[in-house]
């Protein structure tokens, strides 16, 4: 009976999302750090994370973590119902309420970051774009809704074949967890890289990896701390910057 009142708050993510403007974002004093990780499903972002927030804390930082999807939400919960083949939706309309599940959390990111905490994200558009075009949507049509969310100061993307992926526990659980389709995912990840990614093997030890990690994440967040957030995929002439 509820589940159809879930697309009043989509409809409302997604005109907020579509007006917001792109634009930099000016902090009056030091800030924290965006840090995201990515990669297919399966290789090693969420326990990374969860280390590297620890971590930094343990360093005096102040830090917090955030995973997309959010499943709290009342989007998150209809895209949890997905992932689990709970129910279907089309290819577009999935991948809207995935971009609307990262608008949403953009008003608490902004607030946090300007009060000096470091967000470290598990997965973030790019994921969105990657999946979303491995079933054969157009790139630069999913990036679209994600234009003008704020700009990872530092992406680390943890390297790792599908198939070593699949070979890790609980693995198959979840509707995109299959071979084929993360060497597609992987693919698109590979097109979606920028000249500033870290790239990171992440078919090692958990403490190594980590190390690597934490090493690239304290060199963020020192640079990033008096700049300016800049907006992601800023649309030009060309395309997307």
């Amino acid at each position: 009976m509820g589940r159809p009142q879930i697309w009043k708050p989509v409809r409302r993510f997604l005109t907020f999302a579509y007006s917001y403007p792109v634009r930099s974002y000016s902090m009056a004093s030091a800030r924290g750090a965006l840090i995201v990780l990515e990669g297919v499903d399966h290789s090693g972002k969420t326990t990374q994370c969860m280390k590297l927030v620890e971590a930094l804390k343990k360093h005096g930082k102040k830090a917090e973590l955030i995973r997309f999807p959010d499943r709290t939400t009342a989007i998150g919960s209809v895209i949890n119902d997905y992932l689990g083949n709970k129910c279907e939706l089309h290819d577009f309309a999935i991948h809207l309420l995935f971009s609307a599940n990262r608008w949403e959390a953009v008003p608490r990111m902004e607030k946090l970051l300007s009060e000096g905490t470091s967000l470290i994200v598990d997965r973030y558009a790019y994921s969105g774009v990657a999946f979303t075009a491995a079933k054969g949507l157009d790139m630069k049509r999913c990036q679209h809704s994600d234009i003008g969310l704020p700009r990872p100061d530092l992406v680390i993307y943890l390297t790792l074949p599908p198939e070593e992926a699949a070979k890790r526990s609980e693995y198959g659980g979840e509707r995109y967890e299959q071979t084929d389709f993360q060497e597609k995912v992987a693919e698109n990840f590979k097109v979606l890289q920028e000249k500033d990614w870290k790239i990171v093997n992440a078919n090692q030890t958990i403490e190594e990896l980590h190390t690597h990690i934490l090493e690239l994440a304290m060199e963020a967040v020192t640079k990033s701390s008096c700049q300016p957030i800049l907006p992601l995929w800023k649309h030009t002439e060309n395309g997307y910057a």
